[in-house]
């Protein structure tokens, strides 16, 4: 079967090629090529050739800018990109990039937030964290200018993340604390605002500035005044003591008491 579908999908290509290269109206005989490249694609892609169904992908989608029809050559690169994702993500991430572009030419914002953020997360995978963040941040930036609050936060919250495990704990203070701010005027979000509030403080905690903390404790009671009645304040509160004296057990005892009550390591990733 798996042959049989690789067949299939060399002689549709080779009729679009044929096509292309043949007599005939210059509309035509893209549409035509589009109509093989796509069964083409189809037929590698049953026999799991994914690198044969995204590079005829990427030939389907240089049909679609000829007939200038760039929605439907950026969903070509998706496509492509979809494919790439099974063997090679570097070769994704330039398809989604292409994607992209297309749809940012063509007002659909939303479409490329999706796939910016779709790279972003093919960096994460990567562990290549400075990239990821690029991404999820155009992709937070396009989300926001489309008024999809949610889906912008959910990729500024990942840039906190790895913002604060490389150390870059000003900018997941600043990402954490605004989105706090945001959520307390939402009443389905407002019950997370302490969970942002206590990332934020272990970020302020990492660099352990006692001052920076304790004013942001305070600064924290006067944003949401019911934060001050939380085990995330006393929490904060307790570690920044412990910090401030120097007691390395009072420390561990803080920690491991929260911890078993409320596993810190979701708190973190909230």
């Amino acid at each position: 079967m798996t042959s049989e579908q690789i067949a299939r999908g060399e002689e549709f290509e080779k009729k679009a090629e044929k096509k292309i290269n043949g007599w005939g109206l210059f509309s035509s005989k893209y549409e035509d090529a589009a109509d093989f490249y796509e069964k083409s694609a189809n037929s590698f892609k049953l026999a799991k050739a994914w690198d044969k169904a995204a590079a005829v992908y990427i030939k389907l989608a240089g049909c679609h800018i000829k007939l200038e029809s760039k929605h439907e050559a950026a969903s070509a690169y998706v496509d492509a990109a979809n494919s790439y994702k099974k063997i090679s993500p570097k070769e994704a991430i330039s398809c989604f990039e292409q994607a992209v572009n297309l749809f940012s030419e063509i007002g659909r914002l939303n479409m490329a937030a999706r796939y910016s953020k779709e790279i972003g997360e093919l960096y994460e995978a990567e562990q290549d964290f400075p990239q990821a963040i690029v991404y999820l941040e155009r992709a937070a930036d396009l989300f926001q200018s489309e008024e999809v609050t949610t889906s912008a936060n959910q990729c500024k919250l990942k840039v906190a993340q790895f913002a604060a495990q490389m150390e870059q704990y000003p900018k997941a203070v600043e990402i954490y604390e605004e989105i706090a701010r945001q959520s307390l005027n939402n009443n389905l979000l407002k019950y997370s605002v302490k969970g942002y509030l206590l990332n934020a403080g272990l970020c302020q905690l990492c660099k352990a500035d006692v001052v920076a903390i304790t004013n942001s404790l305070e600064k924290y009671q006067d944003l949401d005044p019911t934060f001050s009645g939380t085990r995330e304040y006393k929490f904060l509160a307790d570690l920044a003591a412990a910090i401030d004296e120097e007691d390395v057990t009072k420390f561990t005892d803080v920690v491991k008491e929260f911890d078993s009550m409320t596993r810190l390591v979701l708190e973190w990733y909230a």
